[in-house]
């Protein structure tokens, strides 16, 4: 079930290969969500400081972990490349060095949080307690994701390969762990007597699931389950090959990064205006909102290693048209998602964060509300982005995210905020967050069509193609 070849990835119906490659993504990318949304489950019976603590550390934990962003995308796009092109080897390799550059990387984001974390956070004058358990949480979570890192390098070259399945596996068992932990690490849940560790339980269920992952994906990399699998001789170590990993990965960090550190405002922003209580309605608002985007990203996924196969093979119209299919079934699924979370914020609320009340729970709902309307920007920015990123034009999804952050969410974030009266200032932060998600889809979804226009597809095979002569040449 859900098996395709490359054949049919680069030359049969393009609407089957899509759907084959993503469904097992959106599966996996639900699973993933389970673990933030079990956490979030969990911490809102802890306490309001719990749940902002977990907020105010996750971009800083996104902005800590762009290794494994490198080595993910670098992974996923050199084995497609060289998948659709039919040069196996090659594309075993890049997968080894994606693997190394996850560990690497990730090791001195572990480094730099151990000692910095408490004293970056408190930057951001969230209160005492907030930043104690905010940066117990990041250093437990990184030690995990040393793992972690590893494992979606494994995962990159899986899906690149055309075989999503495999990553959908390793995904499933890590959040099955997280799952299982977490009621009685975070809240003691069935034990008389103990109470649980509250957020460092949410962070030790979290890192142990990363642990268990990564065993699976090392085990399913070396079984008949996948049909990509690491050999002796793809454990070379290769210097123009890592400098690909790093180039095509680099420009996904960058826009990681760029992302994050303007998150890490926004959270500076909502803070200082709305205090713990608008802290926490942005975190219950980023945890249910992932669940809307969730399709979107995974698609997207799909529609990077679709194509890239076919710009190995040197399809490029059929890489176009991937896109743009993709780009139009997610939107429209998504904007049902928005309308019936319009109709009922306060039930999502409940669902989540019962221990919010006041402020807290004003707010919530409020930006549950203003979050749904911008819904549908999701199912356009992810497609069509992965488009570029299929081709190897990572560089431009950097930008794009670069402008949908910096020059439209921060500014009018910050404005509305402070130098606009406004009954609730918090709500122009809110306001900004959806405005600059369906700024980023209508100017992304132009300059794909500009770009394509343009042979920018076209090129880009025929560059691929070149490479892969040079590289079979080499290898002869």
């Amino acid at each position: 079930m859900f098996d395709v070849s490359r054949e049919e990835i680069t030359g049969g119906s393009l609407s089957r290969a899509l759907l084959y490659v993503a469904a097992p993504l959106v599966v996996q990318q639900y699973v993933v969500v389970l673990q933030q949304v079990v956490d979030a489950f969990w911490l809102g019976r802890v306490s309001e400081e719990a749940v902002a603590a977990v907020g105010l550390a996750a971009p800083v934990l996104g902005l800590l972990a762009l290794g494994t962003d490198i080595a993910l995308t670098g992974s996923q796009v050199l084995v497609a490349q060289h998948a659709g092109a039919e040069e196996d080897a090659a594309a075993r390799n890049a997968a080894f060095h994606a693997v190394l550059v996850g560990l690497v990387l990730n090791l001195a984001a572990l480094a730099v949080a151990y000692v910095f974390a408490a004293d970056f956070l408190a930057l951001l004058n969230p209160g005492e307690t907030v930043v104690e358990l905010g940066a117990l949480y990041l250093v437990v979570v990184l030690g995990g994701m040393v793992f972690g890192g590893m494992s979606d390098a494994i995962e990159g070259a899986f899906v690149g390969w055309g075989d999503s399945r495999a990553a959908l596996v390793v995904n499933v068992a890590v959040v099955a762990v997280n799952v299982a932990l977490d009621p009685f690490l975070v809240v003691g849940w069935g034990v008389p007597g103990f109470d649980g560790y509250g957020v460092l339980g949410a962070a030790l269920g979290t890192a142990a699931g990363y642990v268990v992952g990564f065993l699976l994906a090392v085990a399913l990399a070396n079984t008949a389950f996948t049909r990509f699998s690491y050999t002796r001789e793809a454990v070379t170590l290769r210097l123009d090959t890592l400098r690909d990993v790093l180039e095509i990965g680099a420009p996904k960090a960058g826009q990681e990064g760029g992302r994050q550190t303007a998150r890490l405002l926004m959270v500076a922003i909502v803070s200082g205006v709305g205090g713990s209580a608008g802290l926490a309605a942005y975190t219950v608002g980023m945890r249910v909102s992932t669940l809307a985007f969730v399709p979107a990203a995974a698609v997207g996924n799909a529609v990077a290693s679709v194509v890239g196969q076919n710009v190995g093979a040197e399809n490029p119209a059929r890489a176009t048209r991937a896109t743009w299919l993709a780009a139009g079934v997610t939107t429209a699924g998504l904007a049902v998602v928005g309308v019936v979370q319009l109709l009922v914020p306060g039930l999502i609320t409940d669902v989540f964060a019962p221990s919010l009340d006041g402020d807290a729970l004003t707010y919530t709902v409020a930006y549950l509300q203003i979050l749904a309307v911008g819904y549908w920007a999701f199912g356009v920015i992810y497609p069509v982005q992965a488009g570029f990123d299929g081709a190897g034009r990572t560089q431009v999804s950097m930008v794009a995210t670069t402008l949908q952050y910096w020059v439209v969410r921060l500014p009018v974030a910050a404005v509305g905020a402070y130098a606009v009266v406004l009954a609730v200032p918090v709500y122009a932060a809110f306001w900004a967050i959806t405005l600059s998600n369906v700024a980023a889809a209508v100017g992304v979804a132009a300059y794909f069509y500009y770009s394509t226009d343009r042979g920018l597809l076209d090129r880009a095979a025929a560059s691929t193609g070149a490479d892969g002569d040079a590289d079979a040449g080499a290898a002869d």
